[in-house]
């Protein structure tokens, strides 16, 4: 069924038992969040926060409290710092002292609206003040629609590492819109691409063939309607199969870090100021890829068919130069590190990976330096 109304919503399910919940995609979902909530069990005069950042609560907010209000939730509005940058405990801390102002309640609401920084620090809000209340996700940028939004990880950075500081906490409902993609830079479009990709190596060819048989990544226009539909359908029904399977990265949920042990070293290095979140795993993409080349594990073909693709999405391929002592201390504070052993996920073919922890670090360090050399 195509997306051709503002009533065409489509679901993906995300199935965790009484944690269950709905991934709704369609253009115009702004305007039906209220309505869906509602379909969720909360209930009228519900107190309810809404956090954003200044980029998207200008163009979005207004459309989405309208529908709030309608639904007849006592609706208060925060808007944070965007930025990578401003992922840490002091911004949590600002939802928090709003959730105090407002009198939140154990049965009141936080709505994340924004990309994935808002988002995870949204959630881990919600996670945290009155040790839990609800959350909804409402991803504006592509990254977050196919990513970060779906799965229940929240929190915040530490300066030491990426992520070190959060909780699982499910969201109520994810709700995608696609028209908000039309304000979203296309270098942040283009960083969202690095998690389709990154679906597409794990565990489905056929959307990275899709990719591949696209002439051009480099913009939402570029992608076009059709695709992008696919790409969000595709990519939210990846990621539901995989935390349905293992919500708490027990086993199977590690392979979704494809790309982000060495991405996330890409990040803290370079002082999460230089790159993109997705532009970082798009080079740690194409570091695990030579390190699997090096390892026997896939072929030259393969790791030139991947390069290919992230180039032609605009991304890097390439690390900047870090010492080694730099990235092996930072692997070695990695959250996935298990008795002083890093996790790599590691492709063996276009659309099937591994999971290693015998990897020597000097062999991690050397594929992230074989980026800048084109192995």
């Amino acid at each position: 069924m195509a997306i051709d109304s503002p009533t065409a919503l489509q679901t993906v399910a995300v199935d965790l038992g009484a944690a269950s919940y709905p991934i709704l995609i369609g253009r115009g979902g702004l305007a039906q969040l209220g309505e869906r909530l509602l379909e969720r069990g909360f209930k009228r005069n519900t107190r309810l926060l809404l956090v954003s950042n200044a980029d998207v609560a200008g163009p979005y907010g207004p459309a989405l409290e309208r529908s709030l209000h309608h639904a007849g939730f006592l609706v208060e509005s925060l808007v944070i710092p965007a930025g990578e940058a401003q992922k840490t405990p002091a911004s949590v801390a600002l939802i928090h002292d709003a959730a105090y102002a407002h009198q939140l309640e154990r049965g009141s609401l936080i709505v994340a609206l924004g990309g994935g920084v808002v988002g995870d620090m949204a959630g881990f809000a919600a996670a945290t003040w009155l040790r839990g209340i609800a959350v909804a996700q409402v991803p504006t940028t592509l990254l977050a629609m196919v990513d970060a939004a779906i799965g229940g990880k929240t929190g915040v950075n530490h300066p030491g590492g990426k992520n070190l500081i959060g909780a699982f906490h499910q969201p109520q409902l994810v709700l995608v819109d696609p028209d908000t993609l039309a304000t979203l830079p296309e270098r942040e479009f283009r960083a969202g691409l690095a998690e389709v990709i990154k679906y597409g190596v794990i565990g489905d060819p056929v959307l990275f063939e899709a990719l591949e048989a696209k002439g051009e990544l480099h913009s939402l226009g570029a992608v076009g309607p059709s695709l992008l539909l696919q790409i969000l359908k595709r990519s939210a029904a990846a990621k539901a199969r995989v935390v349905a399977a293992d919500e708490r990265e027990g086993s199977l949920r590690a392979i979704l870090n494809y790309g982000h042990t060495l991405g996330h070293v890409v990040e803290t290095l370079s002082g999460y100021s230089e790159f993109l979140h997705g532009e970082a795993v798009a080079i740690g993409m194409a570091a695990v890829g030579w390190l699997s080349l090096e390892l026997g594990l896939w072929t030259r073909a393969d790791q030139e068919r991947q390069l290919a693709l992230i180039q032609r999405a605009g991304l890097p391929t390439a690390a900047p130069s870090f010492a080694a002592e730099a990235v092996q201390q930072c692997l070695l504070r990695d959250k996935k590190v298990r008795d002083g052993r890093v996790r790599f996920v590691l492709p063996t073919g276009i659309g099937a990976v591994v999971i290693r922890d015998d990897v020597p670090l000097e062999a991690a360090i050397a594929a992230l330096r074989a980026t800048s050399q084109g192995g």
